[in-house]
């Protein structure tokens, strides 16, 4: 069910890619942060009447602490009038429309439509359960290879609208291009598939890696198959099938209260050592190699990754370090195994 309100716009707020802040007067004489997607709403103005989906704010999400925009009612945005004909967040009230870059009538169909892999076997993909491991993959493949064109692929178990996402929007000038799969939208290229958002990131945006993680807002309900970080097995499986060299980051932590997220989490040691069929090179910091048991990864390669200089590299990471409220001072090993990742996976170009 779905906790509606009705409200006025007061302000506006900071915005980036894709996403506006604003804050919103209720009928109940309280004012709440909202966010809107001018993508799907239009753009909003102080005085506008506005209906919000407060559910996620009620519940108290982490990542969805906003009443969300679902329309400007008085005020609604033209109708779409644009390519594309691929519907994602599909029977939703918020559907839309997108232009894909695997559909037919998409210029870019033609490179996508004959060849069924990566046109440089062995592109490494690196796989990550929390979107919170992007910005420190991507710091660590930029430490030792500033060069390397690094496209994202988000897939659709977190957020769905790729503008949701404030760390993808400080990265960006460090991007070759974004592409959303699946359910999810907003990206600079939309596909159908994991596997079609692969080669359409290394066709299309012409990337040397691909970094493929869920969108913000994972979900988990502390059961062994009920976390939406189990597709990251599924990631490495597409991975391998349209040729590239699976990288996998381990979920670590040093500091989460809960047992079976510490050392290794578990959502690691299903993804990977019971989802994920082909192998991949599962990265462990040197620095922490002792909290890496191998017994759950015996089809996988553990690789063991000099971390010198990381620490470094993270600290001056253009998009804020944050995983389950922890930054980097806080659990120092949930982003040097991501920042390690990006650095096996430098070595690989």
């Amino acid at each position: 069910m779905i906790s509606w309100r009705r409200g006025t716009v007061v302000s506006l707020g900071r915005s980036w890619p894709g996403a506006l802040e604003l804050d919103v007067d209720l009928a109940d004489g309280t004012t709440a942060r909202a966010l809107a997607h001018p993508e799907l709403v239009g753009v909003p103005e102080p005085g506008d009447a506005v209906l919000l989906n407060v559910t996620a704010l009620q519940l108290g999400l982490g990542t969805g602490g906003y009443a969300l925009v679902v329309a400007f009612p008085d005020r609604l945005p033209a109708d779409r009038n644009g390519p594309g004909h691929l519907v994602k967040a599909r029977y939703t009230p918020t559907q839309t429309v997108v232009l894909g870059v695997d559909e037919q009538d998409a210029p870019t169909h033609a490179l996508l439509a004959t060849d069924e892999l990566l046109p440089s076997p062995g592109m490494p993909v690196v796989v990550a359960d929390l979107h919170s491991s992007l910005p420190a993959v991507v710091a660590g493949l930029l430490a030792d290879r500033p060069d390397a064109r690094i496209a994202y692929v988000m897939t659709d178990g977190g957020a769905l609208p790729l503008w949701f996402s404030r760390t993808v929007a400080a990265l960006a000038p460090a991007l070759a291009g974004t592409v959303t799969v699946g359910q999810a939208f907003g990206g600079d290229l939309e596909a159908v598939t994991l596997h079609s958002g692969l080669l359409a990131a290394a066709r299309v945006l012409r990337a040397d890696v691909v970094v493929a993680t869920q969108g913000p807002g994972n979900l988990g309900t502390g059961t062994p198959w009920g976390f939406s970080g189990v597709a990251a097995g599924e990631a490495v499986n597409a991975a391998a099938t349209v040729g590239g060299r699976p990288v996998g980051v381990l979920r670590m932590s040093s500091a989460d209260p809960r047992p079976r997220h510490r050392g290794v989490s578990h959502h690691s040691t299903t993804a990977y050592g019971r989802v994920a069929l082909a192998p991949a090179d599962l990265v462990v910091p040197a620095s922490y190699a002792s909290l890496v048991d191998p017994a759950p990864f015996a089809r996988h390669r553990l690789v063991e990754v000099d971390d010198a200089g990381l620490l470094e590299a993270l600290r001056h990471s253009p998009a804020e370090l944050s995983t389950m409220g922890r930054g980097l001072d806080d659990d120092p090993v949930a982003f040097l195994a991501a920042a390690a990742a990006g650095r096996h996976a430098a070595s690989l170009l």
